[in-house]
């Protein structure tokens, strides 16, 4: 995706690109106020947010945040949150080297018969399993990335998608080393 923005005459193309960022925090009541608070207070949007406690070192929660913007914007965010002071770390999982991803989705399709049996059919090619079934619906739990959900909820849509809920991206960088602050 690519914005314009105009300096005198000259147009100026910047590119938008998606981030995963992870940020390190005190388990404190507050902190994910604060964190959110830095995004709405500067007009960034968050398309993904997840937290929760570490196990391994108690007292400190992750927080994953999915994010758009400029380089130069997504810059800014990381600096932002670095300043915050129940930040120990942030990590821009996207340009940091490689990383998982995942998320996982319930999905609720209403139907029988024939869109009964197409809805069982695609959620075993995406390896998606029933949780709950009755003789009028199913509910199906999908883990995988983003896309991969997409691509599932769009094919469940025309055989009966009722309701939805998703966790939201959580993320972890590949490799032996762990994220700076957990020791």
């Amino acid at each position: 995706m690519a914005t314009t923005s105009i300096y005198g005459d000259n147009p100026v193309k910047e590119d938008v690109h998606t981030h995963t960022i992870s940020v390190l925090v005190d388990n404190e009541p507050g902190v994910l106020a604060r964190v959110i608070g830095l995004f709405a207070g500067r007009g960034y949007n968050i398309e993904s947010l997840t937290v929760a406690e570490t196990r391994h070192r108690q007292g400190l929660s992750r927080i994953t945040i999915v994010t758009s913007g400029t380089a130069m914007i997504i810059e800014q965010i990381k600096a932002q949150l670095g300043r915050l002071v129940p930040v120990h770390s942030v990590s821009d999982l996207t340009i940091e080297g490689p990383s998982v991803e995942r998320e996982l989705a319930l999905v609720k399709v209403d139907g029988t018969g024939e869109k009964r049996v197409e809805a069982l059919r695609i959620a075993d090619i995406f390896r998606a399993r029933p949780v709950d079934a009755t003789t009028e619906s199913f509910v199906f739990e999908i883990v995988g990335d983003t896309e991969k959900l997409d691509a599932f909820i769009e094919l469940m849509k025309p055989l009966g998608l009722v309701d939805l809920s998703r966790t939201g991206v959580v993320a972890i960088a590949r490799g032996p080393e762990g994220m700076a602050g957990q020791d």
